[in-house]
This record gives structure tokens, sequence and C-alpha cells, in this order.
């Protein structure tokens, strides 16, 4: 058991100086002064810090993304201790262009092993492409009976997309629909956006032209099209933008224009950022994508944009649980929750973090890391 004390708390609404009780891998209480009553009882205090929810990134190469410039240009594996300086309590593991080298198993294995280590992770089936690569042969019994996988990749958009037909959209989510329905799962249909100038219109024709719920769709890297995320979310769906330095220098216009709920950030860690010449054609750069990056679009809203915490929290905490029906159990401090919590300094620079009730950080040092690091 352990008693946080005399922490500003964010659920992420302000709650004001609270002491925080977690039992195991619970949030058991929430008062104004909880007093330690055994000896056994771990206490933190944490005078002149914020507590805040855990974050939740829903797009991490977790084995490593990249390869679309050779097999030397495939990019690193995920490390735990890298969750845990980010303050990601809750991640979801995706495949990218590579989906050859690297598997649906080889991702399920890592998803597996992330939760052992002691964070909580979910994954998709699928890369890039269609039709589907898959465990079980099928996109709906992967959802169906691996209780790690909540939904499906695929890329559209984009010239590495196998650019699936009208039809052939349809039918998978519609698949992914009915799976979603019998497990109990969100059941999303996580669409990597390229650039080309379509965008997300074949998604948005297809929800106003057929009765398929919009919640199934889940478009990402959407930062290039405000246009479309604005339309998008007042149509009723989330819309996920890809954490990078210029996103918070936008996002607070994005959110007097968009629907502010339906508004989520990721950070694609793990992933190969490629720049290419004018033609699409070659490589001209490599780059590859942070998990930092998450919280520090967050930090760079408050700090320099002057957005209110309590209102910047929401796109990597509730909003994102309530995007992957995770809430209230993740994304929020609140009796019952899981106490997946982090800690801010009097700066908002992360200082601490716990994961299942696990004190993974502690004054900005790493206690707990992956197996081989």
């Amino acid at each position: 058991m352990i008693l946080i004390k005399n922490a500003r708390v964010f659920s992420p609404k302000a709650l004001g100086k609270k002491d925080v009780l977690i039992a195991f891998d619970k949030i058991l209480e929430i008062a104004d002064c909880i007093e330690p009553w055994r000896g056994d009882l771990t206490v933190i205090d944490a005078a002149g810090k914020m507590l805040v929810p855990g974050f939740i990134d829903q797009h991490v190469h977790i084995v490593g993304g990249g390869g679309e410039g050779g097999f030397n240009t495939r990019t690193p594996e995920f490390q735990l201790s890298k969750a845990v300086t980010s303050g990601v309590t809750t991640l979801v593991g995706l495949l990218g262009t590579d989906g050859y080298t690297k598997s649906p198993e080889l991702l399920l294995a890592k998803t597996k092993a992330l939760n052992t280590e002691g964070i909580t992770a979910y994954c998709l089936t699928n890369s890039y492409a269609y039709p589907p690569r898959t465990i079980t042969g099928s996109v709906a019994n992967d959802i169906l009976y691996i209780s790690e996988i909540i939904g499906c990749k695929l890329a559209i958009a984009d010239h590495r997309a196998s650019h699936p037909t009208r039809e052939e959209l349809i039918r998978l989510v519609s698949d992914i629909r009915m799976a979603a329905l019998v497990s109990g799962k969100v059941g999303e249909l996580h669409l990597h956006v390229g650039a080309a100038p379509e965008g997300i219109e074949p998604i948005m024709d297809i929800v106003r032209t057929t009765d398929i719920p919009i919640s199934h769709f889940r478009p990402t890297h959407l930062g290039r099209r405000p246009e479309q995320v604005v339309q998008f979310t007042h149509m009723g769906g989330y819309a996920d933008i890809t954490a990078s330095s210029s996103v918070s220098s936008f996002f607070p216009g994005l959110m007097e224009t968009a629907v502010p709920e339906l508004l989520t950030i990721s950070s694609d860690s793990n992933g190969s950022m490629p720049k290419w010449d004018e033609k699409h054609e070659h490589i001209v750069g490599m780059g590859v994508g942070d998990m930092g990056d998450l919280y520090r679009v967050i930090f760079e809203m408050v700090t320099q944009q002057g957005v209110a915490l309590e209102k910047a929290l929401p796109f990597i905490t509730s909003n994102v649980a309530r995007a992957l029906e995770l809430y209230p159990h993740k994304g929020c401090i609140a009796e019952g929750s899981d106490a997946d919590l982090v800690l801010l300094d009097e700066g908002y620079q992360i200082d601490g973090m716990l994961a299942k009730g696990r004190i993974m950080m502690q004054d900005k040092q790493v206690l707990v890391k992956g197996t081989f690091e």
C-alpha cells in the first residue's frame, strides 16, 4: 500500500491538494487528509508537486518500425525505461511500413513482455497492408480470441499503402465491428493517413453513406490536415495528432474549432520518420519517433502557450482512455481507478511515475527497467 500526501491533484480536472491512498494496483481513497495507520505503508510526500493520471500513448512501434530505406533503416525496439521517463503507463503497440520482416506474432510477444515488465500494453493486428496479415487467419478472430489485440492497423492515402477499395474498407471495418461486439473490446481500425490529397475523405464518405459507426475509424497523423480534423470530430469521430515540435503552437487553435473531447495525441515512438524527395520516390533523410514528445507537447502548451494544465492533460489521458473504452479504469484519478500516476514538479517536469500501483520512478530516478536494460 502507498500513500501519496499533499499533492495538487488533477484528475485531469483540478481537485486541489489531496492525499491519495493506493492498495495494490487500485486507487482506494482520495481525501483532504489520510493519516498513515500502519508501519508497512509507503508514504510519498508530494508537497509542491502535481499528481496527474498516467499518460496513454496509442501509437507506439514497440518492435521498431521503418525499413522502407533498406534493412539498415529498421528502427530499434522499444524499451520499458522510455515509457517510465515519459510518464506513459498504458500504450498500444503496432507495426509500421514493414509488415514483412516484422510480424503480428512478434508484436504480440513484445506486448506480453511489456505487460510482464510493469506497464499496461495492448496491440493491433496487421501493419500497412491489405489484405491484412494476422495471427489466427482473420482480423475478427485476432480481436476475438487474443486478449491483447484491440483492433487492426491499416494505411491509406499513402504511396506505401495497398490502396484498398471502398468495398474492402467497408468489409474490413464491418468484421472489426462484429468482433468488437462479441468480445466487448473497442474494435478500432487504426488508420495511418499519409500525404495523398484525399486524406480521410474516403472514410468520411463511408460514414455518411452507411450505418457503420464512426467510432470504429481511428485516423492518425492528422496534424497536416486541420480542416479534416475539425470536420471529422464534428461528425463524432476521434482524431489523433502525432506529437512533434510544431503541434504545441497550432493545437490551442485546433481546440477552439474542433471538438476538444474528441482530440488525442500520440507519439509514433520508435517509428521511422523518413524524408522523401519531391516525387516521393527516394528517401533523402531518416529520423525516429520519440515517446518523450508526447508529454513535451503538453508541457509546451502549458508553459509557452498558456493552456491550463487541466485543459491540456485530457489529450494524452482521459480522451485517449475514452477512445479506447478504458475509462474510468485508465485516464483519470478516481477511487477505483487503476493506480497509474505521474508526479510533476513545480516546473511541470516529470518527477515520478507509478504503473499498476508500483513505483517505477521517484525523484527523477528510474527504479524499474526492462529485463535486459
